[in-house]
């Protein structure tokens, strides 16, 4: 695949939603949600049908296990992070100390998404687009926070550079096949809470939403078209 756009896109990305952010953060929220819903559902559909089927074809033991590590350590990440990967964000504004916790989390998050995209480039797709949304979310709550601008600046350029991190240790040749599949098989259960959590959350009171659910089957079909 080519290396420019695996470093391009998840940066664009990141920056895209501060430009958002920064320029309707009024006026964003419903648009936010009805992407995070569509990332959501093409995430999940990418994972599902290509994937997940990869991780299994590639016939080594036990990748089941490591798929629910993977679920395990984004249930962790999210109560660093307070549910900054799906959308959710309950932090102090008030403070004006960087929020290491968040900013742990996301990293590593990122790193691990970041890993097979070299390999998937419809999963480099569903990553972008996820992140927009989730960019737009987290640059609102630092650009309203006492954060000096110097700080939310290193925290948003840290955050995009991480996923390109994760591609680039992809594709070195100190990992064994076995262990990439492995850490694959990790990336597939953070993707699948994820996405998951994003479907679930994505009705507010669990009512049924036409327009978002008409935006998740959109999601679900370009997913499978690609």
């Amino acid at each position: 695949m080519n290396q420019v756009l695996l470093f391009l896109l998840p940066v664009l990305a990141v920056f895209m939603g501060w430009g958002a952010a920064y320029i309707f953060k009024p006026h964003v929220a419903n648009g936010v949600k009805l992407l995070l819903a569509f990332s959501g559902a093409f995430l999940l559909s990418v994972t599902v049908l290509e994937f997940l089927p990869e991780i299994y074809g590639a016939g080594i033991e036990k990748v089941g296990i490591f798929i629910m590590l993977g679920l395990l350590l984004q249930i962790f990440l999210e109560f660093l992070s307070r549910g900054a990967e799906h959308g959710h964000l309950h932090l102090d504004k008030e403070s004006s100390q960087l929020p290491w916790a968040l900013f742990i989390s996301l990293c590593i998050h990122s790193v691990f998404e970041g890993f097979p995209l070299s390999a998937n480039q419809d999963l480099l797709y569903g990553i972008v687009i996820h992140k927009m949304p989730i960019a737009v979310i987290i640059s609102t709550f630092l650009l309203t926070s006492n954060l000096s601008r110097g700080k939310v600046a290193v925290f948003l350029a840290f955050f995009a550079l991480m996923t390109p991190l994760g591609s680039w240790l992809g594709q070195m040749d100190i990992f064994s096949t076995q262990v990439k599949t492995y850490i694959n098989a990790v990336v597939v259960g953070i993707l699948l809470h994820v996405s998951t959590t994003i479907l679930f959350e994505s009705s507010k009171n669990h009512q049924f939403n036409a327009q978002k659910f008409g935006i998740i089957i959109f999601g679900i079909v370009l997913a499978y078209l690609l």
